[in-house]
């Protein structure tokens, strides 16, 4: 991987279209960014890799919430990352921890195996472990090419000293992926504090208004707590922005 690389993470074929145009080097396509994302539909990714030449990993998540997943959630999981390989991604986008908080080695490698020759990157389920430099071995010893996480706080910059540690103690074996709250205005700072060139980001700005004319103010369809109306989506600016930035980095020293 070369140095100063980004990755959008984005959750339509508009904001896939936008962080192509804004210079990423690579795609993690998923559904749903507003509860922390889930896997995707084949229509979707079918049309990304239609109009978007860049990479693409797939994320794969059945639902919101933990990661401990039932036999029947890991057998959708395994039946998801192989419909996605047959279709051609690049990469898939996965976790699963045991009760206990630590990395589920099994589950994990029963999701690789049906990967083959993708690529694998343990995904924010990394962030709910207990020992971030255990999972960080046990995802090396599993085969993960890449970690996607915030150094287990609420974002990236908030999580730089774990993010330092983890980038040393890979030591080139894994490339440690800072992702949440990555924004133009923080890519600077979370690099110089930990040496970290690898970023994830949606590259959003804020919400777009829907086009609905009509509105039923007494509906929700969803959480209380996100408004009907209001649509997330990449800005193209913003992750422009953001990319000049990270391929701009200097190697760290």
């Amino acid at each position: 991987m070369a140095y100063g690389f980004i990755e959008g993470c984005v959750d339509s074929h508009a904001s896939a279209l936008a962080a192509c145009r804004g210079g990423a080097d690579r795609l993690e396509l998923c559904a749903n960014l507003s509860i922390g994302g889930t896997t995707p539909s084949l229509g979707l990714f079918r049309q990304v890799r239609r109009d978007c030449d860049l990479p693409v990993n797939v994320l794969i998540r059945p639902r919101f919430g933990d990661f401990l997943y039932s036999e029947a959630e890991v057998e959708e999981m395994e039946d998801c990352v192989r419909r996605f390989r047959d279709l051609g991604a690049d990469g898939v986008v996965l976790g699963a921890l045991t009760r206990w908080g630590t990395l589920d080695r099994a589950v994990m490698a029963r999701l690789m195996e049906a990967a083959g020759s993708m690529e694998v990157t343990l995904h924010r389920a990394f962030d709910m472990t207990r020992d971030p430099l255990e999972a960080l071995e046990a995802a090396i010893a599993l085969g993960c090419r890449t970690i996607l996480t915030s150094g287990q706080e609420k974002d990236a910059l908030a999580g730089a000293e774990t993010l330092r540690a983890l980038r040393e103690k890979a030591a080139g074996r894994i490339a440690v992926m800072a992702g949440c709250g990555v924004r133009a205005g923080s890519i600077r700072e979370i690099h110089r504090r930990t040496g970290v060139h690898v970023f994830h980001t949606s590259g959003r700005r804020g919400p777009v208004d829907s086009g609905m004319i009509y509105r039923k103010p007494t509906v929700s369809m969803g959480l209380p707590s996100l408004p009907e109306y209001e649509l997330w989506r990449t800005d193209e600016e913003e992750f422009r922005a953001c990319a000049e930035l990270v391929h701009g980095l200097m190697p760290f020293s």
